[in-house]
Formats: C-alpha cells, sequence, structure tokens
C-alpha cells in the first residue's frame, strides 16, 4: 500500500484552501496523500504589526522545520509569503497556476473618499507595502494596523470605526468571502509573487519533488521568479514596500517594479518589455536601474528604518 504524501500547512481558511488544492492536484495522479496541519508564528501574534516582527518567513518558519524533522513531505504557502533565499534543505517543488494578482479595497459605506485626494479616510492594513502606496496616492488618509487571518481582519474591519481594508483580491475570492462593498485597486502594484501557490519539498527528497511536477505552471514559475529577483535585488524581504508584476501577452513578458519610502512620499518605478526567451533576467535588471536612479537611498533608508 502507498504511503500518503503528507501535505503540510498552516491552520487558516485560506491555507486549507490552498493545500487542498495540492491534494486534489496529487490525487487526480493516483497519488495517496493527506493534510498536516501546522501551527505557525504568523498566526499566533495577531497584534504586533509585520513590518515591526522578523517578517522573513515568519508565515514559513514552522513548516520548514516539520519538513525538516520529516513531519511532512510537502509545504503549501502563499508565495508572496516566502523569503526570496529558503531555508538550507528546502527547494521550490512547484508553483501553481496563478490566481487574481491585484489588492482589494473592502470599503464599509460608500468609497467616495476614493475621489477625493485631500479627504481624511482611515484604511486598515499590516502591509508596509501597501501602506506606503497607499500614503503616496492618499497622503491625508490615516493607516491602521490590521493583523489576522482573512476571517478575523473582516470581523475586525466591521468591529473598528474604519472605512475601509485592503486585503488580497486572491485570498478573499479563493475562499468565497469577497463582500460585495469590495474595489480592485488596478493602480495599485502587487507584492511580488502575489496570487502564486509555491509548494516546497525537502532537496533530497526526488519522490516527493517528482510528484509535483504535473502541476507547476511553467509561466507563473517564471514571471514570479522576475518578480522575485526584483525584490531580492532590491533589499528582500516582504516587510519592505517593494512591488512587482510581470505577465506574460504574446510571447512578451510585461514587468512593472515600483519602489517607495514607508511614508509614500517617494516612489519610483519601472517598466519593462522583453521576449520571454531573453526575458530571464528583467527583475535583476530593473531593480539595478532604479537602484542608479535614486533607489539606493531609498534602501539605505529602509535597512536603517529596520536595524
Amino acid at each position: 500500500m502507498q504511503t500518503p504524501i503528507r501535505i503540510g500547512t498552516r491552520e487558516s481558511q485560506l491555507a486549507v484552501w490552498q493545500a487542498s488544492q495540492v491534494l486534489e492536484l496529487l490525487e487526480r495522479q493516483g497519488i495517496a496523500a493527506e493534510l498536516v496541519p501546522i501551527r505557525s508564528e504568523g498566526d499566533i501574534d495577531l497584534r504586533t504589526p509585520l513590518y515591526e516582527m522578523n517578517v522573513q518567513g515568519i508565515f514559513t518558519r514552522s513548516l520548514d522545520i516539520a519538513l525538516l524533522n520529516r513531519q511532512i513531505d510537502l509545504a503549501v504557502h502563499s508565495m508572496k509569503d516566502v523569503p526570496t533565499q529558503m531555508a538550507s534543505g528546502i527547494r521550490q517543488a512547484a508553483v501553481l497556476k496563478r490566481g487574481p494578482v491585484r489588492d482589494l479595497l473592502v470599503y464599509k459605506s460608500n468609497p467616495d473618499f476614493l475621489q477625493d485626494k485631500h479627504s481624511v479616510a482611515r484604511i486598515a492594513t499590516s502591509s508596509i507595502r501597501r501602506k506606503a502606496q497607499w500614503l503616496h496616492r492618499f497622503p491625508a488618509h490615516e493607516v491602521h494596523n490590521l493583523r489576522g487571518n482573512v476571517n478575523t481582519r473582516l470581523r475586525k474591519l466591521s468591529e473598528e470605526s474604519w472605512d475601509a481594508a485592503i486585503f488580497a483580491q486572491a485570498g478573499l475570492e479563493r475562499i468565497g468571502l469577497r463582500p460585495e462593498k469590495s474595489i480592485v485597486l488596478e493602480w495599485m502594484l502587487p507584492a511580488p509573487a502575489q496570487g502564486a501557490i509555491l509548494v516546497a519539498c525537502r532537496e533530497a527528497d526526488e519522490e516527493s519533488w517528482n510528484a509535483c511536477q504535473q502541476m507547476n505552471d511553467p509561466d507563473t514559475a517564471l514571471c514570479t521568479k522576475l518578480e522575485r529577483d526584483f525584490l531580492r535585488t532590491l533589499l528582500g524581504g516582504c516587510s519592505t514596500p517593494i512591488s512587482a508584476l510581470a505577465e506574460i501577452e504574446a510571447g512578451d513578458v510585461y514587468f512593472s517594479g515600483q519602489l517607495l519610502s514607508t511614508d509614500g512620499v517617494h516612489n519610483l518605478t519601472i517598466e519593462k518589455i522583453l521576449p520571454v526567451e531573453i526575458a530571464g533576467e528583467i527583475g535583476k535588471t530593473a531593480a539595478a536601474e532604479l537602484l542608479e536612479r535614486g533607489g539606493s537611498e531609498i534602501t539605505e533608508s529602509l535597512r536603517a528604518e529596520r536595524s
């Protein structure tokens, strides 16, 4: 009898949904699998703002440990939470076909404040990237900290005196929780690898790696690699106001990147288009260009804020 592949997942509704997609894809191949819930530090501490924690790997560390200790065979992550340098002994086994990449504004009464840059609205998010982009566009707004899983954040929004909160579109839509009072923020550039699901395994575990190859989506894997190259070359870490999006259309890669100061005052953006065949370094070269255009000063200030 085949020993089931053990799929590690965080305990939130969204994390379990994502891991269940991997389970289903394995079972379609006739591969036995089971879910193993693992609690993460990022789920336990729901008060400290993410940018005040040692965020690198905060949502992946517990699953990394479980993988290396052989408690599980695969770990499933929201790819934007995965450090650009994966833990020693662990490798990327697959990236699933990407879902919606954009951010979503969930508002309470009406979104009229979006039409007036001088209005004073109270917006909630724990993401320093979203905060920086929001303050760049709406400098008079107040940004409040909002932590917890998707369900917890929606409940907090209803309880607090905030006007709106920002969520990942994929996160809400995947588990059927997108409220009617919501707007896709087309102008907001997403986090590198947002909307993508990554499956990791131990480096030496060829059986688990091979089992994942049919679920790997090459286009999503390439685009997320380029975005994460951009992030890593600039500074690295998901607690930085760095955004990137790569999309493939008609054989070309369309790449957009952005670097901001945490207060949203300083903003550098870049766009590039290259044929897929020669686009493998586009994230790194875009980051290098931004650093030359003044990005190095911004990254130095970000490092100083984190030290």
